[in-house]
């Protein structure tokens, strides 16, 4: 008898589990705030759950990477005047390297709530990609922290701090520079740096007033009927790109402004935050070309859409944590409203969904959990000393929160 199936089962599980340890980015795996793991915690008052907490010294909101036994977060002075990132143990919280990227002699300005490392880390086998908007990018040896290669010259004014964090495919990284003076949308090559394709955004978005032209948000990558998308949102419109050339495949116009949940790819639409009051959340066929009409909008949502957490599509069903605590759940496919619930706090870190659950941190340190189910019950409430800004991470069974001052490791 063979046993190449018992084998390939073998691989299977072996890279299924490699997977499940590594979360690459801003939102996970996939970008969407979904963990493999069934056997999270759920009562962050049980002492028993806490594996280990260390503190991250000065001010950053960017999110945890992991890739294998490293955990990696950036930090920014409160001046601007230093950028780190620091290297820790996941399963001891030793922290094992600890390194200023960049020094800044005249930092912009940023609003009083943000911080100068708030755009999460992108990370693969070998190297960590970290930035910090216009005050700089870099690609580092994931295993010494020596920088491989730094842009410096990619500039704009964030006037209220940087936000957009990048990703990475086999070829490039992609990010957003989305500021008060300039809006432009750059690929570059992961392995030299270089500059593959740069397009500005050219947006009606009819004002002067920068303030209203900068944005935060996170792109979205994905294959949709043979043709690779790459999905930016920005202040007033949303343009899509051809990842490889940078050329536009369509743009939809929604209003608002600095909307910072990452687009969701599912069932055949795209998932959009914008911020105007009619298409605060809507769905789109993005298999439309040029300006996108109406007809091509599935569905529209105005009361109960965030403008900071991202949110969660489990099967037919999207889940979502508005900024002033109200939660909802929609079919993902109609918009249909399926219930709505007031748990109050304020939010900016995105839902996590693990184990039939649905995580949400608020600023204040409460923790919510909840069941993903055509009903609201909640499973537990908690809360840590200090408040959420950084979205969680997952690797195995391990669940990692960053609060304002400390990283956390909890175990079921």
């Amino acid at each position: 008898m063979s046993r190449l199936p018992a084998l390939l089962l073998v691989f299977l599980f072996f890279s299924a589990t490699k997977a499940a340890d590594n979360w690459p980015e801003f939102r996970g795996p996939h970008g969407d705030g979904v963990a493999q793991s069934e056997n999270l915690p759920v009562d962050f008052s049980d002492p028993q759950a806490l594996k280990w907490k260390t503190a991250i010294h000065d001010r950053g909101w960017s999110s945890p990477v992991i890739w294998g036994d490293r955990i990696w977060v950036t930090t920014s002075t409160e001046d601007g005047t230093k950028q780190s990132v620091l290297a820790l143990d996941r399963h001891t919280g030793e922290i094992l390297l600890d390194r200023v990227v960049f020094t800044t002699d005249d930092p912009q300005e940023k609003e009083v709530s943000n911080s100068y490392a708030s755009c999460t880390p992108a990370i693969e086998e070998g190297r960590i990609y970290v930035h910090y908007g216009s005050l700089g990018t870099a690609c580092l040896d994931s295993q010494t922290g020596e920088t491989i290669w730094e842009r410096r010259d990619l500039r704009c004014d964030h006037w209220r701090g940087p936000g957009s964090s990048p990703i990475l495919d086999d070829k490039n990284l992609y990010v957003a520079y989305d500021g008060y003076d300039f809006q432009y949308a750059v690929a570059l090559d992961k392995n030299s740096g270089k500059t593959v394709w740069k397009r500005d955004r050219n947006i009606d978005y009819g004002t002067d007033n920068g303030d209203r032209k900068k944005a935060y948000s996170t792109a979205c990558l994905f294959e949709h009927e043979g043709q690779r998308q790459l999905v930016m949102p920005s202040a007033s419109d949303t343009i899509c790109y051809d990842p490889a050339t940078g050329d536009e495949l369509w743009r939809v116009k929604h209003g608002g402004m600095n909307a910072a949940p990452r687009p969701l790819y599912k069932h055949g639409l795209v998932y959009i935050t914008g911020g105007d009051r009619d298409r605060k959340l809507f769905a789109m066929d993005p298999s439309v070309r040029g300006q996108v009409p109406d007809d091509a909008i599935a569905w529209g949502l105005s009361k109960g859409a965030p403008y900071r957490p991202s949110q969660i599509i489990l099967g037919d069903r999207m889940y979502m944590i508005e900024d002033k605590g109200i939660a909802t759940c929609v079919d993902a496919k109609s918009g249909e409203k399926i219930w709505q619930k007031r748990i109050g706090g304020n939010y900016r870190a995105s839902l996590l969904a693990a184990g039939g659950n649905l995580y949400c941190f608020d600023e204040s340190g409460k923790i919510t959990v909840f069941k993903a189910s055509d009903e609201f019950e909640l499973v537990a409430e908690s809360s840590l000393p200090d408040g959420f800004q950084a979205s969680p991470a997952v690797a195995g069974d391990s669940l990692y929160l960053r609060t304002t001052k400390d990283l956390y490791c909890f175990e079921k």
